[in-house]
């Protein structure tokens, strides 16, 4: 298996959100590719094969983190749509077949990639007991974003209070299916970009995520409806650190970004 680890949401090596990508003509049994996620050990590792031609999709798309298959991952999938432009595997938009659907990836003049994702639907809800002493911080609205991401949205008071989140990560597992998006308003946007967040998502394996672009899709209605535009850059201040575009279509959410290939190997085992 030829396997690559690319970082997505930058345009930079060793920034944005490492991901392991292996285009397969068949996917092996589930056992294997959870150990070798597990060996890849980055927040997720994609796998793709080409579908017959004629359907409603050109490849099939799976996501594992090291401890799980996920539903949704945006950055492994721009992170695999960046690896299919750039090496000839497929050209122009591609369309995959995941468990949330078909999702498309459609590359820009600009050499970033546009996802089309669906857009979560959020419902306010009261703030769970325990959950502001496990994150950190005092909860300003609160979320729930359903059952594709399984995450609760925080808002918490301003963006130093997002950049100096030190979570409980076991205590904030009670309180989600995968995990919690914190979340403010930018202080300066002259600085290129509208909010900031974060995201802990210890129930998948994953005690902080890099750059989540599947969060986003709860991010860009919540942020548009605040700050009254569909288009809109969210920066995740993890240390890694990324941004997301993001443009709000109804029941779609368009999230842009660029992606770099930092190894290409083949994997022995």
């Amino acid at each position: 298996m030829r396997i690559r680890i690319v970082d997505a949401f930058t345009d930079r090596p060793f920034a944005g959100n490492p991901a392991g990508v292996l285009l397969l003509d068949a996917f092996p049994d589930d056992d294997r590719l959870q150990r070798v996620a597990l060996e890849v050990n980055h927040a997720e590792t994609a796998f793709a094969h080409r579908l017959p031609e004629g359907g409603d999709a050109d490849w099939a798309l799976r996501w594992f983190t090291p401890a799980t298959e996920v539903a949704m991952c945006g950055h492994a999938t721009l992170a695999t749509a960046h690896v299919m432009h750039t090496t000839g595997a497929h050209e122009g938009p591609v369309r995959f077949a995941t468990r949330s659907g078909v999702l498309v990836a459609t590359p820009l003049e600009d050499g970033s990639i546009t996802l089309d994702f669906p857009t979560a639907p959020l419902t306010p809800v009261e703030a769970p007991a325990g959950v502001a002493e496990a994150l950190g911080a005092e909860p300003h609205a609160v979320l729930d974003t359903g059952r594709d991401l399984g995450d609760l949205l925080i808002e918490v008071s301003d963006e130093k209070t997002v950049h100096g989140l030190t979570p409980d990560h076991k205590a904030l597992a009670a309180h989600s299916e995968r995990g919690i998006i914190a979340t403010a308003r930018a202080e300066d946007p002259t600085r290129g970009y509208d909010y900031v967040s974060r995201c802990f998502f210890p129930n998948v394996g994953i005690d902080e995520d890099p750059v989540t672009g599947s969060a986003h899709t709860a991010l860009a209605p919540f942020w548009s409806g605040r700050l009254g535009r569909p288009d809109l850059t969210g920066l995740q201040a993890s240390p890694r650190s990324g941004r997301v575009r993001t443009e709000l279509r109804g029941e779609r959410t368009l999230l842009s970004g660029r992606a770099v290939t930092v190894i290409d190997g083949e994997l022995l085992a």
